[in-house]
């Protein structure tokens, strides 16, 4: 029943020509077909629009961040040497 034969194609076709008739049809596809060109050319211009925007747009002022020298971390092996040691001093006694 969903199936539809070459006939029943030819058989609407027919009907088709017979109500709006050639010429109707004919101005139908070349309306049809300039709608399509304007749309595709239209969207071109916003494009090429965008990509000029771009371009010209002048990038936001981003502030610099002052760099701060990184505090070096002591580690208990850096803080207390063996030489430290031997001589009696001790991380308590130095001053920071």
């Amino acid at each position: 029943m969903g199936e539809f034969s070459i006939w029943h194609w030819l058989v609407i076709l027919a009907i088709v020509l017979v109500i709006f008739g050639t010429k109707k049809l004919r101005n139908v596809g070349s309306d049809l077909g300039g709608a399509i060109k304007n749309f595709k050319q239209a969207m071109k211009e916003e494009a090429d629009k965008a990509d000029v925007s771009e371009e010209t747009k002048p990038v936001a002022d981003v502030p610099k961040i002052a760099r701060q020298p990184a505090r070096a971390q002591r580690t208990r092996a850096a803080t207390g040497s063996r030489a430290s040691k031997a001589k009696g001093g001790s991380r308590s006694n130095k001053t920071a």
